[in-house]
């Protein structure tokens, strides 16, 4: 054997002990296969894992919040189409279809190109990588984070304030991040931090702990409040999933009341609570055990 050939063997051999000290190289999620995504652990590091039964809501099954359903798909039908949309932020009570109008959007525009990948809160430090990740394809991204409240130090809240506005390296035109948060600021507010506004010559100036507090909300070019249901909103809801899972709406008045005192020992009037409601009688109708509760 030469000594070029000598080399060649040895330099092969080294390259080889360095690739197996390596970490494995991340493959790419197949994009054909799902059409939402979480951000996770992988074997090899953090990475994009595909959801293979995605909720199937329909925007129609999302009931009595009329208002909020029209706006977010509007800003989202803008978005599919190329056009200027605003990341959104959803915020108000529990329970009252936040987080599934945005599970719903995927049902009606996955043809179209939509799709969603979910980020915790805990995950937020990574949305630079995620951005990286998916920012030569062809798709349309909503990144959704479900249920955010944050403390001032949690690293997220940078992270997700930087990505919103204010960073150099910001989010590219096929991504938005539409967020679900039961603080329309997202942060705890303190009676304290208000006593710090000021009112010279009528103006308003809020403290520095409430002006840092909203502006991570004021980042949300968008936002959807959404409030307690009264007691026709929840009964309508239950009517509605009661005829959707095949089950009889008579006799009227004993399921009317049986629905309220649900919601009473929930002390919640909410769509969870009907879907809830609904869910639970409908098993009884199946099974025959229709005594009263």
């Amino acid at each position: 054997m030469s000594e070029a050939e000598r080399l060649i063997e040895a330099a092969a051999a080294l390259i080889e002990r360095i690739e197996r000290l390596l970490p494995p190289r991340e493959l790419e999620p197949d994009w054909q296969a799902a059409t939402a995504f979480r951000w996770g652990k992988t074997r090899t590091g953090n990475g994009l894992m595909p959801i293979e039964k995605p909720n199937t809501l329909r925007l129609s099954d999302i009931r009595c919040v009329d208002r909020q359903k029209a706006e977010i798909d509007r800003n989202t039908r803008q978005f599919l189409k190329g056009f200027p949309a605003n990341n959104t932020l959803l915020w108000g009570s529990r329970g009252t279809g936040k987080s599934s109008l945005i599970k719903a959007l995927l049902s009606r525009y996955a043809a179209d190109g939509l799709r969603e990948i979910q980020v915790s809160k805990e995950q937020l430090a990574d949305l630079p990588e995620i951005v990286e990740r998916i920012k030569n394809r062809p798709e349309k991204f909503i990144l959704f984070c479900d249920d955010l409240s944050f403390e001032a130090e949690d690293p997220g809240y940078k992270a997700l304030k930087a990505a919103l506005e204010g960073s150099l390296y910001g989010l590219p035109d096929h991504v938005l991040i539409y967020a679900t948060s039961n603080r329309r600021h997202l942060l705890p507010e303190y009676h304290q931090e208000n006593l710090e506004t000021r009112h010279p010559n009528g103006e308003i100036h809020f403290g520095e702990a409430v002006e840092e507090k909203i502006s991570l909300s004021d980042r949300f070019g968008l936002w959807l409040s959404f409030h307690p249901f009264n007691q026709d909103q929840y009964l309508e809801v239950v009517r509605y999933w009661l005829a959707q899972l095949q089950t009889p709406l008579e006799p009227w008045d004993t399921i009317r009341e049986e629905a309220l005192r649900w919601a009473l020992s929930r002390g919640s009037r909410s769509g969870r609570t009907a879907w809830q409601y609904a869910k639970d009688r409908a098993g009884r109708f199946g099974t025959g055990n229709l005594d009263p509760m």
